[in-house]
């Protein structure tokens, strides 16, 4: 449809290797804040201006500020932390189809398909104008920090592209699950097991009672788990549990589920089962569902006339950053990143050919919203009825 250039498919990788050769565990300050410097270079030649947001014992957050004219604002988001702690998983190696290393998928390699399709738009068109992006540097640790940002700048874009990684088939992400995640802490009172059992209040039974109690609330059938995935608690064998403490995750798809499960949770994480138990609870809602919505169907709309094709779309379990821009109200869809599999393994790998076919739509995407095709050759066809019935 437009006339934006094709990037070839045998392109070099190398510039991608030097990001995901530099470690950057999202606690590793040191190492993401490497990755910042070095993405910070490359967005500098195009233009951006670069808006550090520093932090204490993360690395920073940074937001690169395009020139601004009438039209929508976009928002391109990533991440530049990943899972890998230093010495895990921190080569970079390909063969013919594939590439592998940390952050190949998830989500360096997404981050070079914006900055290579931002490249182009710069090349042919000379500026870059009402595009911003944000790099964030704990998106795998749950966003506890930089989701404030992300809140706090979405009013000032019109929409939002995610670049996690692609569906096997080149899908984009049009809704992701909700998360929530508890901590709560039991206190009991120790006693010889033989001696004075009935002097003691046993932390792990009331533990026991809230695992069983919190388990039930799930629902498979409406997309809603409830998992008591970590339990500790107690010294011995021969002493009644003092303490106890669960670690509890909580996932859904719509809000009245989200408002059953997490009044439930923190209302079992304070119900006495046991006299003398003492219960508390920290945590709560971590991101917000992503839904389909009608500013997103036209948003879809919009892209397939740009690109002149369908889109594959699909719905995730997994959250990303893509939920709270989206629980923000902006429209947003999600992995136009490379596929890839693996993640958060050490057998990580992207697709190459992926890379160019995903810089190749972005480009086009980019290059409307950034002047460089006229209105009059986007037309919309027709109501795309895929999106709720994916």
């Amino acid at each position: 449809m437009s006339d934006v250039k094709s990037t070839q498919s045998n392109f070099d990788f190398a510039e991608l290797a030097q990001l995901i050769e530099i470690n950057s565990y999202t606690k590793n300050k040191v190492g993401v804040d490497k990755v910042g410097q070095l993405y910070s270079q490359w967005m500098q030649a195009l233009g951006f201006s670069v808006e550090r947001h520093e932090r204490t014992h993360i690395g920073a957050h940074i937001l690169y500020k395009s020139a601004k004219s009438n039209g929508k604002k976009i928002l391109l988001l990533g991440h530049f932390d990943t899972v890998f702690p230093p010495g895990t998983f921190e080569d970079f190696s390909e063969d013919k189809e594939w590439i592998y290393g940390p952050g190949v998928c998830d989500m360096k390699g997404g981050n070079y398909v914006a900055l290579c399709a931002l490249r182009q738009i710069h090349k042919d068109a000379g500026h870059i104008v009402n595009i911003d992006v944000l790099m964030v540097s704990d998106e795998e640790s749950g966003s506890d920090d930089s989701k404030y940002l992300t809140q706090s700048i979405a009013r000032n874009y019109d929409l939002c592209l995610v670049f996690e990684a692609a569906g096997e088939q080149g899908e984009v992400v049009i809704a992701r699950k909700g998360v929530a995640t508890y901590n709560i802490d039991i206190k009991g009172k120790a006693a010889h097991a033989g001696n004075h059992y009935s002097d003691g209040i046993n932390a792990n039974l009331a533990a026991a009672h809230m695992i069983v109690e919190l388990t039930a609330l799930t629902r498979n059938s409406f997309g809603t788990t409830v998992n008591a995935g970590k339990m500790s608690g107690g010294i011995g064998a021969n002493t009644i549990s003092p303490q106890a403490s669960i670690t509890v995750e909580a996932r859904f798809t719509n809000n009245t589920e989200k408002n059953r499960v997490l009044t439930a949770i923190e209302r079992i994480a304070t119900t006495q089962n046991i006299n003398g138990i003492k219960s508390s609870f920290s945590g709560g809602l971590q991101r917000d569902i992503m839904q389909t919505n009608k500013q997103q169907v036209l948003l879809i709309q919009k892209i397939e006339a740009i690109i002149d094709r369908p889109l594959k779309l699909e719905k995730r379990g997994g959250v990303s950053d893509a939920n709270t821009i989206s629980a923000m109200g902006v429209p947003t869809l999600d992995g136009f990143g490379p596929f890839g599999d693996g993640d958060h393994t050490i057998n990580e790998r992207a697709n190459k050919k992926s890379f160019a076919d995903r810089i190749n739509d972005v480009t086009k995407v980019l290059a409307y919203f950034n002047g460089q095709v006229p209105l009059e050759k986007i037309k919309i066809k027709h109501i795309n009825s895929r999106v709720l019935a994916c």
